[in-house]
């Protein structure tokens, strides 16, 4: 199955891959002033966005991987946020060919133990999911995961971006049988290519530690925090962010001024 994606401008590849709360239109600020330069890619990962989740076994690095595949594109720079910075780590793992080099946002990463304020969002989140109070839950998770430089349509769009996902995915599990993700286990220090970590001083602690501990096991890896920003800082301040990637896209020796 091939993703939904948008693909834009010309030049070295970027793929930007989107947040579990979101979809591809998470990047629709930043990718117009990044196609001037680069060709990006964003596709939606199954059960988000436009991409259905149909019952069969998959990962979502070997569908990145068959998209850039099917796009002539050897190898690009992959930008991550949150659980698509998971995505990025697994496709170097499992394709590290492709990856040129790595910008993980915020990125999930299974190998810490969650923190108690991850438990206790999760519990909620499933809680409310349970109750059938679809909207709850998503109140709850743009209510946690934008930051406060977030404005009134950035979480119009985290909004409409969380409901489509619970929708796809909540029909796709009561399914018989259902979609079966395969884990892909990470290894840090397996990973070779330069890699930029990015945590926000408001995120949940839990995702700040996978920052650090990132740059410390990636090999070469180094990590910025960014003062102002939640968990998602590519819809808090995207003028910013892109400021952020174009100077890591450039190899620009002042990249990790935040």
């Amino acid at each position: 199955m091939l993703l939904a994606h948008d693909d834009e401008g010309s030049g070295p590849a970027v793929v930007l891959l989107h947040a579990g709360v979101a979809d591809r239109r998470m990047w629709d600020a930043i990718t117009p002033a990044l196609a001037h330069t680069f060709r990006v890619i964003r596709p939606d990962l199954r059960g988000f966005g436009e991409t259905p989740m149909p019952a069969e076994e998959y990962a979502d690095a070997d569908d990145v991987d068959a998209l850039l595949a099917s796009l002539g594109v050897t190898d690009a720079a992959v930008v991550g946020s949150s659980f698509g910075g998971r995505v990025a780590m697994e496709l170097a793992m499992l394709h590290p060919a492709r990856v040129s080099s790595l910008v993980l946002l915020c990125a999930a990463y299974r190998g810490l133990e969650p923190t108690e304020s991850v438990r206790t969002f999760g519990a909620e989140e499933d809680r409310l999911l349970e109750a059938g109070d679809v909207g709850g839950a998503v109140d709850l998770n743009v209510r946690t995961f934008l930051g406060p430089e977030a404005g009134v349509a950035a979480r119009e769009l985290l909004t409409q971006m969380q409901r489509r996902a619970f929708d796809v995915q909540i029909a796709a599990d009561q399914a018989v049988p259902g979609p079966a993700p395969r884990r892909v286990e990470v290894d840090p220090t397996a990973i070779a290519v330069p890699t930029l970590t990015v945590s926000g001083a408001h995120d949940l602690d839990h995702f700040r530690s996978v920052a650090r501990h990132l740059a410390e096991q990636i090999p070469g890896a180094e990590h910025v925090e960014l003062e102002w920003a939640g968990h998602l800082p590519a819809m808090e301040r995207p003028d910013a962010v892109l400021a952020l990637l174009l100077d890591v896209l450039r190899d620009d020796p002042t990249v990790h001024a935040p």
